[in-house]
């Protein structure tokens, strides 16, 4: 850091990266990458699981509005089947960093291990809960697949996507079972893997 540089400046080049959706036995896994713009503070920033969804909705806006730079990534399902979810979610984490449109001069990762990143990065356990640019991260990454869950919902009746966002519930694994997977499963998932495997 040069000496007399204007703190703030070096706060706000600071990204936060969080994703969604490594649980799920269907659809893709949904990263964000967020560069928070000190001069304009966005109230309520919390850790998405903690939030309602009509706050979330609302933050959505206010984030992608109020922030230096923010983008928002993916890994698909065959990406997630050919790779494993892991390599998936850090390759969609990846993305997420080098789509901003400011190069933040390091990357605050939700969790406990990093992408590999063409700038300075460190994992924060709980960060969603203790980073603001990782809880807006984890803001848009949630709400963005929240979204795209409802438009699979109708696109594969009978599973209850838009309610379980295609976590394996009771619900979900009965669906599977009665219906069978479908090309938004990740074939790589025990539950459907096993059901594929079945003569």
């Amino acid at each position: 850091m040069q000496l007399g540089m204007d703190f703030s400046l070096v706060e706000s080049l600071v990204a936060g990266v969080d994703e969604v959706g490594r649980g799920p036995l269907c659809g893709a896994v949904v990263t964000a990458a967020v560069i928070l713009d000190p001069a304009r503070p966005i109230l309520g920033l919390n850790d998405s699981k903690k939030l309602s969804e009509a706050r979330r909705e609302k933050l959505f806006d206010e984030i992608c509005e109020k922030a230096l730079a923010w983008c928002i990534a993916r890994a698909e399902v065959e990406e997630i089947d050919r790779l494993n979810i892991l390599q998936a979610t850090m390759l969609a984490m990846q993305r997420a960093v080098e789509g901003l449109s400011v190069t933040p001069r390091l990357a605050l990762i939700d969790g406990n291990r990093c992408p590999k990143l063409q700038v300075p990065s460190a994992a924060v356990v709980k960060g969603d809960s203790q980073v603001p640019a990782i809880a807006a991260a984890s803001i848009l990454a949630k709400v963005t697949r929240d979204r795209e869950m409802q438009l699979l919902d109708q696109q594969y009746p009978g599973y209850g996507i838009a309610g379980h966002k295609g976590y394996p519930t009771p619900v979900h694994l009965e669906a599977l079972r009665r219906l069978g997977p479908t090309p938004i499963h990740r074939r790589s998932f025990a539950p459907v893997r096993v059901l594929l495997e079945q003569p």
